[in-house]
């Protein structure tokens, strides 16, 4: 059975923690092709690939449940979807990281330019700012 993966091999083929695959199985993500003589999970090159699939899928941003349907038999108008909505989410993500930059950017001027007054009116600015919240 030479073709076969113990979680343990499994997860360090994926480079994952075993607590990981166990997460994807509860999830429904992934399930062992069998089990030995010992009652020990089996997986299969196969997994192993899905495994590799769900991991790089999250590192884009796609949730579990967007996985799940990727997983499954899907016409590309679907996929395409989950995909363009994933899109829509990363361009609002970087519009707002682009305004924390400029926010940033202008903090980091004020403060260089009052740093000779010992009192960066960047933190009484937030204070300010904080106080009326």
């Amino acid at each position: 059975m030479k073709d076969r993966l113990t979680i343990g091999e499994l997860a360090r083929r994926a480079k994952v923690p075993v607590s990981t695959v166990r997460y994807y199985e509860r999830s429904g993500l992934l399930q062992p092709s069998g089990r030995s003589a010992a009652n020990y999970r089996l997986y299969s090159q196969e997994d192993l690939h899905r495994l590799k699939f769900v991991r790089a899928a999250q590192a884009t941003g796609f949730t579990l449940d967007d996985i799940t349907q990727l997983l499954r038999p899907a016409r590309c108008g679907r996929v395409q979807g989950l995909i363009e909505h994933r899109l829509e989410q990363v361009a609002d993500r970087m519009r707002e990281l682009r305004h924390v930059r400029r926010v940033l950017q202008a903090s980091l001027e004020e403060c260089r330019e009052h740093e000779e007054t010992g009192r960066c009116r960047v933190i009484d600015t937030l204070s300010a700012t904080a106080g009326s919240r």
